[in-house]
């Protein structure tokens, strides 16, 4: 139940089959979703880390299933800031037990954490500060290594029954965030899990795009066909097989696909110019005025509708498609 929202990782993967917006208290959050970290990263670099930190942490691994965030943490009860350290001083005491520990070790400072759980920031959200879970024993090794190359992987953390399919999700959607490395493992896990994917729309829009940005716009129209069978709404495909056929001068069609989803979507601009293009396109300027108009209302003062409301005076001319 913590982790469900205290695990973030580096990339989050919807399970195949399952929406998290179904999870209720109390269901394993692995049931909808796959938690994927990077090998070698710095566990404390990032926001909403403390999860992982803790499984890296010795007392966690020496304890196992006997250490959970409870044993620190009463989600009923916060200590009042004078009574901080007395009440997380008896946590680490209730294991660490021995006299040199309750008596003498730094007996000037009984304040634990301030040593081997230091406030640490994180990099992708500025002016955030937290306490580092990793319970060092050193504080002077707080500061980990910097991550090999080798290590720049995606692995599971808390995910039971993670399977290649989520894998390959997961280095598909770091893809797309930035790590363009990650796209040809992306790919080719894929396609190795094809035949597992047949009911897997997530799985096949991502092999459809791709396909597409690989150049092989007939598999790619071949996996967005098939995935409207499964999901006549998915936007992903909607959007992408209309511009496939517009691109290929299917206007017609193009224009009904990309309708299809733009009235469920208005307020994707880059959607609507798509559409606004491909009306015009098919020499309906007043159609192409109108997407543009309604698309503005969304994202006002946006350049780049506004310069493509300008050039919508020569409709039917072949510049005009996505």
């Amino acid at each position: 139940i913590c982790i469900s929202c205290h695990l973030e990782g580096d990339v989050t993967v919807e399970r195949a089959g399952h929406s998290p917006l179904n999870y209720r208290p109390g269901e394993p959050i692995s049931k909808y979703l796959a938690f994927y970290v990077y090998g070698g990263a710095n566990p404390t670099a990032r926001g909403v880390s403390e999860v992982e930190q803790f499984a890296k942490s010795v007392c966690k691994q020496s304890s196992g299933d006997k250490m959970s965030c409870t044993n620190c943490h009463d989600p009923h009860f916060t200590p009042a800031p004078q009574q901080r350290t007395v009440f997380f001083r008896s946590k680490c005491l209730a294991c660490h037990s021995q006299p040199q520990f309750a008596a003498t070790h730094h007996a000037e400072n009984p304040d634990c954490t301030s040593c081997h759980m230091k406030r640490t920031g994180a990099q992708n959200i500025p002016h955030v500060a937290w306490t580092d879970h990793r319970i060092l024993k050193l504080p002077q090794d707080s500061q980990p290594a910097a991550p090999t190359q080798a290590k720049q992987q995606l692995a599971p953390i808390f995910s039971p029954g993670a399977t290649g399919r989520d894998l390959a999700m997961a280095n598909y959607l770091s893809m797309l965030e930035g790590n363009r490395a990650l796209g040809p493992l992306a790919w080719k896990q894929l396609n190795d899990e094809k035949d597992e994917l047949r009911n897997d729309p997530q799985a096949l829009d991502a092999l459809g795009v791709m396909d597409a940005e690989d150049g092989d716009a007939q598999a790619a129209e071949s996996v967005f066909r098939h995935v409207l069978e499964l999901a006549p709404d998915d936007l992903t495909a909607l959007s992408n097989l209309g511009t496939l056929l517009a691109k290929r001068g299917q206007v017609k069609e193009a224009r009904s696909v990309l309708q299809s989803a733009y009235d469920r979507n208005e307020d994707i601009s880059g959607l609507a110019m798509n559409l606004a293009r491909v009306q015009c396109a098919d020499g309906d300027a007043k159609a192409a005025h109108s997407t543009v108009e309604r698309a503005l209302i969304y994202n006002p003062g946006l350049q780049s509708l506004q310069r493509l409301m300008q050039t919508l005076t020569d409709c039917g001319a072949p510049d005009h498609r996505p």
